[in-house]
Parts: C-alpha cells; sequence; structure tokens
C-alpha cells in the first residue's frame, strides 16, 4: 500500500508540474525576454558610457574618440552575446519598432522591449555615474553642467555640437538610423549575404563603430531613442536638473531615430529584400542545373568510354 502511494506521488507532482507550466508559456515567456532585453542592453550601455566617461574625465589622456567608437561598438557585440538567442538583443527602440513595423515582431511585445531598454540604460548610467563619480566631481570641480568648459552631462546623453541646428541635428540622426537598420536588416537576410552563424554581434559592432567614426561628430550618434532617453532622465535626477532637456534637443534622439530606423529597413526591402526570386523558382532552376550538371559529367564518362 505505501508502495503504491509513494509511486503515485511522483506521477502527480508531473501532472501538476505539467498543468502550472502549460497555463504559464505567455508570461513566463515576456518575463524571460523582458530580462534578457534589460541585461544586455545594461551590458551595452555600461561599456559605451564607461569608455565616455574615462574619455572626458581623462581630459583626453586616457583615451580619444576612437575609444568611444570602440567602446559603444565593442559593446554592442557583448551584448548581443549575452540576450541574442533569447530576446534577440534589440537594445535599441528603433529597432524594436522597425521589427514591429515590417511584421517580425508582435506589436504586444514592443511595450516589452522599450522599457527593458529604458531600464537597462538607466541602471547603466546609474552604474557608470556610481563608478567615476569621485572622477566627475574632480573633473568638474563640483559643478555638474550640460554645457562649458567642464561640461559633464554628455558622458551620459548626447547633445549638439555648437554649431549645429536643431533640423541638421534630426536629419544627421535620421540617416545614421536609417544606415543602421539597413544593414542590420541585410546582415539578417538570409537570401542574400547574412552574417556568418554566431558572428552576428560582431558585424552588428562593427556596423555601430562604422557608423560612429563616419558619422559621429555632429552630436555623438545617439541612433537609439533608449540609448539616450534612459540616462537622460537619469542626469536629471542625479544633479544635473532641468538643463538636460534644455534647448529643445532632447526630442530629436527620440523621434528622429525611430523614423530613421523604419525608413531604412523599409528602404532595404524595397530596393532588395522584395525582389528575390521566388523559393519555389529558385529550387526549380538549381534542379535543372543539377540535371545538366548530371548530363554533362555522363557525356563526359561516355567520351572517356569511347575513346
Amino acid at each position: 500500500m505505501d508502495s503504491d502511494v509513494e509511486s503515485a506521488e511522483p506521477q502527480n507532482k508531473g501532472a501538476l508540474h505539467g498543468c502550472c507550466t502549460a497555463r504559464l508559456p505567455l508570461r513566463h515567456r515576456l518575463v524571460r525576454v523582458g530580462l534578457a532585453e534589460t541585461l544586455c542592453t545594461y551590458v551595452m550601455m555600461v561599456f559605451g558610457l564607461g569608455s565616455v566617461a574615462q574619455v572626458v574625465t581623462g581630459g583626453g589622456a586616457l583615451g580619444q574618440y576612437l575609444s568611444i567608437n570602440l567602446g559603444f561598438g565593442l559593446g554592442v557585440t557583448m551584448g548581443v552575446h549575452v540576450g541574442g538567442a533569447i530576446s534577440g538583443a534589440h537594445m535599441n527602440a528603433a529597432v524594436s519598432l522597425a521589427m514591429c513595423v515590417f511584421g517580425r515582431l508582435p506589436w504586444k511585445m514592443f511595450p516589452v522591449y522599450l522599457l527593458a531598454q529604458l531600464l537597462g540604460s538607466f541602471l547603466a548610467a546609474a552604474t557608470v555615474y556610481a563608478v567615476y563619480n569621485d572622477a566627475i566631481y574632480d573633473y568638474s570641480g563640483g559643478n555638474l553642467t550640460v554645457t562649458g568648459a567642464r561640461a559633464t552631462a554628455g558622458i551620459f546623453a548626447t547633445y549638439p555640437a555648437p554649431y549645429l541646428s536643431l533640423h541638421s541635428g534630426f536629419i544627421d540622426q535620421v540617416l545614421g538610423t536609417a544606415m543602421l537598420l539597413l544593414c542590420l536588416t541585410a546582415l539578417s537576410d538570409q537570401r542574400n549575404t547574412p552574417a556568418v552563424r554566431g558572428g552576428e554581434g560582431l558585424m552588428a559592432g562593427l556596423l555601430v563603430l562604422l557608423i560612429g567614426v563616419s558619422l559621429g561628430s555632429n552630436c555623438g550618434y545617439p541612433i537609439n531613442p533608449t540609448r539616450d532617453l534612459g540616462p537622460r532622465v537619469f542626469t536629471a535626477v542625479a544633479g544635473w536638473g532641468t538643463e538636460v532637456a534644455g534647448s529643445g534637443w532632447w526630442w530629436v534622439p527620440i523621434v528622429a531615430p525611430s523614423l530613421g530606423g523604419v525608413m531604412g529597413a523599409g528602404l532595404y526591402k524595397a530596393l532588395v529584400e522584395l525582389h528575390h526570386p521566388k523559393l519555389e523558382t529558385h529550387q526549380s532552376d538549381r534542379r535543372e542545373q543539377d540535371e545538366m550538371d548530371s548530363l554533362e559529367k555522363h557525356k563526359a564518362s561516355y567520351t572517356d568510354t569511347c575513346v
């Protein structure tokens, strides 16, 4: 009797476990994706913002502009390896938005990605601030400013160069993010020349590096709404105040990349992806070519035999 109870108990537990897991797949997936996206965004931003903090507080002695490009580029690569297989490691609201627009991501997932990216960026800014707190205060003399010779707000969020007008900055961000999404869409197109399996992170990082060294000087190439907004909110509450939203710039790194990302992905799809041969036709052509190759080999074999 006891043995019957003991043998039945694991079965009951297994049935209960199966019942519970059957009822929680959606919530489980949302949590899993959200946590992965938060963490990979955090990793990318810690390396990126950390590189900016080191260059700024070091007064140019501990790195140059290229150091920042490398920090963000390699940070993207590490972020992809952290969360790529779970969330896709978007780390960028412009990427998530473009994927929703073109049907590669359900719209119901967009808020999850958006909140995860904002949280990861905010926490990364707080982490870099904690690590470089003494260096920031030493460099700035304890005066946290957005503009001026010892400005430090630019460590965390992006700001336009003194010569840059608002409309030129908007165009800059539309173009930069369009190039990002155009190339990312191409790298993921399995019917063109995609990144090799396992090398997606490296290619994404090199792409961000390329944008930084070619399109970065005007306003620090945010090309990412959540990368800019999360740290900007942090600086507003950490001591820089409302000046971080001054001059009307704050909305440009949000709106322009969102628009540019959709435009870039759409341009690739309109000019390249939509014109791929139909799969059935492609397979038929391959079969015909294989048959022709087989016939040629047969002819060559027959000729050799005759000789």
